[in-house]
């Protein structure tokens, strides 16, 4: 909601928004060889980085220097600068470094926040090694209208 009434910024309209997508590819580029239409798959909030810049080469995609694609209202330079639109459209183009597979006996409404708060939490775990046993404390906190 932020987004779509540009409290974060101004906005290029129409926007849809949306991010931790599950869904179904519909369509895949000649050179993609590890998905396939119908697959069950799972977009986080990036559809897509340089890919060329010392964070996206270390695998800090999340970090790119010359500007992340967002999942929805971000220009969009390997498609004419369109923007784009999020997991409420009808349809996404997403780099396939961007996809995950989810398994199709899995509910997406539950998956869903997997692919962003989940992963939020998760990430620093690996990052520390924490093991079975070991005591961490992991504090959260949602999105509210008093936001700046």
């Amino acid at each position: 909601m932020h987004a779509t009434r540009g409290e974060w910024g101004s906005q290029k309209y129409p926007l849809v928004p949306g991010h931790e997508i599950v869904g179904t590819v519909s369509r895949v580029g000649s050179a993609v060889t590890d998905f396939i239409p119908g697959d069950r798959v799972g977009v986080g909030c990036m559809v897509d980085s340089c890919r060329e810049c010392e964070s996206c080469l270390d695998g800090l995609e999340q970090y790119c220097e010359n500007g992340l694609i967002g999942t929805y209202g971000a220009k969009d330079p390997r498609n004419g600068d369109a923007v784009t639109q999020g997991g409420y459209s009808s349809a996404v183009v997403v780099d396939r470094r961007y996809v995950v597979r989810v398994p199709g006996n899995l509910d997406p409404a539950a998956v869903a926040p997997l692919l962003c708060a989940g992963v939020t939490t998760f990430s620093p775990l690996r990052h520390f090694d924490v093991e079975e046993g070991d005591v961490v404390g992991v504090v959260g906190s949602a999105g509210s209208d008093t936001w700046p």
